[in-house]
């Protein structure tokens, strides 16, 4: 049936979006943290290697 593809499309963009948004929030909230605990955690280094390994 053509309208649950519809639904289920929408209900995949959606979760996309929420999920930028959420990486998004935590991204801000690590670079808020002072930059030694920045540093002990490993951000944004970390981050960036993960990100361009594509996980």
């Amino acid at each position: 049936m053509p309208g649950f593809t519809i639904l289920r499309d929408m209900q995949h963009y959606v979760g996309k979006i929420r999920t930028i948004r959420n990486e998004i929030r935590t991204q801000r909230f690590l670079n808020a943290l002072p930059p030694d605990i920045r540093k002990d955690i490993g951000w944004p280094y970390m981050y960036a290697e993960r990100r361009m390994r594509g996980n």
